[in-house]
């Protein structure tokens, strides 16, 4: 009979005897299988293998099969798990149900048994997996110059799209960086809306916003009686994203003593509510964004490095909006379409000398700026098109850059080193985000530095 599917499979058996039986039999119909002979091993596979079906024995020594469900359907809550237990015990099978298994093999299991139940069990996980195939391969189809709600066409937009999708398919912690306004949480809604846990909740808490011991009781919730006005027990942030994607914002503002309890997480992925001592075990991804240097915080004392690096697992870099001025005509014509639709107004676009202005202002305030600019103009217009009078910006300095009228005319080398040193002034003047943002080596732009004398007034700035 032809394999309908090819399976990865995780067999945790302590008797090797059995342990070769049942590999013997999944392996003959074309499954890939591992073995385990007791839950610490298996749990170490899980992360390298991320196996579809765990058959696990219940009466492992050490870890015992329920605690091991427990764990590792924390760690892989898309698998299917199988409990293999002697027949005869309801009370067993209850509690191996409780403890995560989906499913019951009873012994001694009858190889017909053992495929058909591992054939359905295949189901969950495959689906789920072509589920984020999907995902993945509509965001490959969408146009050049959107991904969900972020909109962007310039190179170093392109490259945080890939980098985005790329993050969203592994499990690792996601770090953002981008200067206030950029769209940081744009960003992380995306990651997690392509991952495996789109179905799960996306949980934000700003950490600037709150209090230190707020702070904490919202990370990690409290337990009745944990302080004054603590009467009844809550759950905090980690627990609500239980199997989804906790987004925390602004985390450069995080005390340090929350960044502790922060740390012993992403570690061991268990915390404990204040005021209690139970231990509670969750399925979380974190996804942190900053619109600071964590790396000067660690050198001035006020980040820790250990969870500084626990962080930086995965870093996006979202560009300042001045960084990729080609971008803000999109960003300017979605905007408009928005709220012209909101406000139901008939607005069909912008005046030359608006686009001009536009294109011509930097942005300080980023993306935000911009969309709450487009939004004013939309409700004060009274024309067809949007004039320089309806936005609360200045109009250009036609004197401010004489690099345009010197085309044609220019020489490559100087279009080449004023464009390099004017993406290194709307990056603070680091090398790294300039190469990142211009699609060029840092080495490049190091080497550039020095040929024009300007190179130790830069790299003072860079990453370190």
């Amino acid at each position: 009979m032809a394999q309908e599917h090819t399976g990865r499979i995780l067999i945790v058996e302590s008797d090797p005897t059995l342990q070769s039986e049942l590999e013997g039999h999944l392996s003959s119909i074309g499954h890939l299988v591992e073995t385990a002979p007791d839950g610490f091993t298996a749990l170490e596979l899980l992360e390298r293998s991320m196996p579809d079906v765990i058959l696990v024995e219940l009466d492992l020594e050490g870890m015992d099969g329920f605690e091991f469900l427990q764990q590792a359907r924390a760690l892989l809550p898309s698998a299917s798990f199988i409990a293999m237990a002697e027949s005869g015990s309801t009370d067993t099978a209850v509690k191996a149900l409780e403890c995560g298994a989906d499913r019951l093999l009873t012994r001694p299991i009858r190889p017909d048994a053992l495929v058909l139940v591992v054939e359905r069990s295949l189901d969950k996980p495959l689906h789920a997996r072509d589920a984020m195939d999907a995902r993945a391969e509509a965001a490959a189809s969408l146009p050049t110059t959107r991904l969900d709600h972020i909109v962007g066409a310039h190179p170093a937009m392109q490259r945080l799209f890939n980098r985005m999708l790329q993050a969203a398919k592994s499990r690792s912690t996601v770090l953002i960086q981008g200067e206030t306004g950029t769209g940081k949480e744009l960003v992380a809604k995306a990651v997690h809306e392509h991952s495996l846990r789109s179905e799960g909740p996306l949980v934000r808490l700003n950490c600037a916003a709150l209090a230190e011991s707020v702070l904490e009781s919202e990370l990690f919730g409290h337990e009745k009686g944990a302080f004054t006005g603590a009467l009844t027990r809550r759950r905090g942030r980690f627990e609500q994203a239980d199997g989804g994607t906790l987004f925390l914002d602004e985390l450069s503002e995080m005390p340090l003593s929350v960044q502790v309890k922060l740390l012993r997480f992403l570690q061991e992925r268990e915390l404990e509510r204040v005021g209690g001592n139970e231990t509670v075990s969750v399925n979380v991804r974190v996804v942190a964004a900053t619109n600071r240097d964590l790396r000067t915080l660690v050198d001035d004392g006020k980040f820790r490095e250990d969870l500084y690096f626990r962080l930086k697992v995965v870093v996006l870099e979202v560009p300042p909006l001045r960084a990729r001025p080609s971008d803000i005509p999109l960003l300017a014509d979605h905007f408009l379409r928005l709220y012209a639709e909101e406000n139901g107004k008939q607005v069909d676009g912008f005046t030359p000398r608006a686009r001009e202005a536009l294109v011509g202002y930097p942005w300080p305030g980023n993306v935000r700026e911009l969309q709450h600019a487009i939004e004013q103009a939309v409700v004060l217009c009274e024309q067809d098109l949007i004039s320089t009078e309806d936005l609360p910006i200045e109009p250009p300095d036609r004197e401010a850059e004489p690099l345009s009228l010197l085309v044609p005319g220019v020489t490559l080398a100087e279009v080449e080193r004023y464009t390099i040193m004017k993406t290194l002034e709307a990056v603070g003047g680091s090398p790294t985000r300039a190469a990142a943002i211009l699609g060029i080596s840092k080495r490049t732009i190091h080497y550039r530095l020095e040929e024009w004398g300007v190179a130790k007034r830069d790299s003072s700035t860079d990453e370190k």
